[in-house]
């Protein structure tokens, strides 16, 4: 008796049609991801009037009076390695999100799927907002510029994916059974 329900309940998970606050989580999965392989290659997280850029691999200036400029690794610094690794471990995640997700599309079996997929986008989402919290807090802390400075575009795109990650968390947890049988 209880292996017919199960095969009942296993029958309806595979074919159950793709609601649209699914497809519309896989899409803010896959941005989140173009985001954050775009915040973790930016080489402007910090710029300070065409003298100084930083990003999450290399620092640069130059002296105002030439155009050579001198670039060292910001993998000497314990700060910058940390907010390294807690993005591209939030980045990790959003991949393995990413790829069970489409392969639940892909195969048919998506109501099993909808659990993990939200957890690791939250896992991701926690430790992204971690680093992208140490990263300014450090930064001010450590390094002195004397001249205006501003976090760029790579430190937006990283928020950027972020929030897309959250947002499609958010709709992973949507409770599935409420929603796909009206589909």
């Amino acid at each position: 008796m209880s292996s017919a329900v199960t095969e009942t309940e296993e029958a309806a998970a595979r074919s159950s049609p793709l609601t649209p606050l699914k497809m519309v989580g896989l899409v803010c999965v896959f941005l989140a991801l173009c985001l954050d392989v775009g915040a973790v290659m930016s080489p402007a997280w910090v710029t300070a009037d065409d003298q100084y850029y930083l990003s999450l691999w290399e620092a640069c200036w130059k002296a105002a009076s030439t155009d050579n400029w001198q670039c060292s690794s910001t993998l000497d610094s314990d700060w910058q390695v940390a907010t390294l690794a807690l993005l591209l471990g939030g980045g990790a995640l959003v991949l393995m999100s990413f790829l069970v997700a489409l392969v639940a599309v892909c195969i048919g079996t998506r109501r099993r799927f909808y659990t993990p997929v939200a957890i690791m986008l939250f896992a991701a989402v926690v430790l992204q907002a971690c680093s992208l919290v140490l990263y300014p807090i450090k930064f001010i802390e450590s390094i002195s510029l004397k001249m205006y400075h501003e976090f760029n575009w790579g430190y937006g795109l990283a928020w950027g994916g972020t929030i897309f990650s959250f947002g499609g968390g958010v709709l992973y947890c949507l409770n599935p059974k409420n929603y796909e049988d009206y589909y």
